[in-house]
């Protein structure tokens, strides 16, 4: 499944660790957005899982949205850059 993950974190230090994890199993396409072209289910849970652990929950946040094939095909985009080609990343 195509998911992307957007997060708006409050302390730099946070926010620096999230990046760091994230940029592990998806593609930096903003600075606060990933995505991530083929995370399976099981591996999504994990993933939330070990970025929940990283956030503080009164004052941070982090957003997921999966985009269906169809979906993935009406991405639209302005300026330089592309959408992350469906290719396998690091495994959970």
């Amino acid at each position: 499944m195509f998911t992307v993950i957007a997060f708006d974190i409050v302390e730099d230090r946070t926010r620096y660790r999230v990046v760091q994890f994230l940029r592990e199993y998806a593609v930096r396409v903003q600075k606060s957005v990933f995505e991530a072209p083929a995370l399976p289910p099981n591996h999504f849970h994990r993933l939330r899982d070990d970025l929940e652990g990283l956030i503080d929950h009164r004052v941070d946040k982090i957003r997921y949205y999966f985009l269906c094939a169809a979906c993935v095909n009406r991405i639209e985009l302005s300026g330089i850059g592309a959408v992350t080609p469906n290719e396998e990343y690091k495994v959970l």
